[in-house]
């Protein structure tokens, strides 16, 4: 592996994780530990991470989401097959609950394909694209509008979940840790996702390889929350290795080209 890979490896570890060790950093890609050193000093000169004690910690704050328009074409292969095999864990006649953000838009098109579905979502745009499909019912839950995201959150959605008795929900995360669990960028989007998951009877995740080992600010749930996760990252992923020592099932997918 030449330098500019690994440092770009390495600062995706740092984004993803919010802080790494030298010398965890030096047995993972075989390099002496003054070699990290001399990576994360460049890092920290492109203002990419700072340097702490033993390691670096991440410039992003946690509870920084990046913007929908950037994540809606990131990993868009990767998210199509998410949602292709997402779309086998609903039945005929069973309500699903379907997440806020991009792979679940990418749900939501799949879902235009089958019958007999009642949607409950707090995310508009997905509403949007299953609503002129007749055999589908849409529950939208009401609240207010998140500039951008066109998500929904407040006091409506809450209300929506506590009166309902769900199926399945389709749950996207901000990130997913062996420890952390599953969380997210927003406060209020986690507080709707923990509503929306106590009325559910089953919970599918949603996760690309790139929210694995990211830790965003609010925590939604343990990973022992979830029945399903499906992902594109490699099945020996660490991250998928204690998703499965929690007893989840894991589903491993392979990005489909458009």
């Amino acid at each position: 592996m030449g330098t500019l890979e690994r440092r770009t490896e390495i600062q995706a570890l740092v984004v993803q994780r919010g802080k790494v060790r030298i010398t965890e950093l030096a047995r993972r890609f075989e390099v002496s530990e003054m070699t990290i050193r001399r990576d994360l000093e460049t890092l920290e000169s492109q203002g990419l991470a700072r340097r702490v004690m033993g390691g670096a910690v991440a410039t992003v704050s946690r509870s920084y989401e990046p913007p929908f328009a950037s994540r809606v074409v990131e990993a868009q292969d990767a998210k199509r097959a998410i949602a292709q095999a997402a779309s086998a864990y609903v039945e005929f006649g069973e309500t699903a609950v379907l997440d806020v953000g991009s792979t679940a838009l990418e749900l939501a098109r799949v879902l235009r394909e089958r019958a007999g579905l009642t949607v409950v979502t707090a995310n508009i745009r997905a509403a949007v694209e299953l609503a002129s499909e007749p055999s589908i019912r849409v529950i939208v839950t009401g609240g207010e509008v998140r500039p951008g995201e066109l998500s929904l959150i407040g006091a409506g959605p809450e209300r929506t979940f506590a009166e309902l008795n769900c199926d399945v929900m389709f749950l996207g995360v901000g990130g997913l840790h062996p420890e952390k669990g599953f969380t997210e960028y927003s406060l209020e989007d986690a507080q709707i996702k923990r509503a929306a998951l106590a009325a559910s009877s089953r919970c599918v995740v949603l996760a690309d390889a790139s929210k694995l080992d990211r830790i965003c600010l609010a925590t939604v749930a343990p990973i022992a929350a979830a029945d399903v996760l499906i992902s594109d990252a490699p099945p020996d992923h660490p991250a998928l290795v204690a998703v499965r020592d929690a007893g989840v099932e894991v589903v491993s997918v392979t990005p489909l080209e458009v």
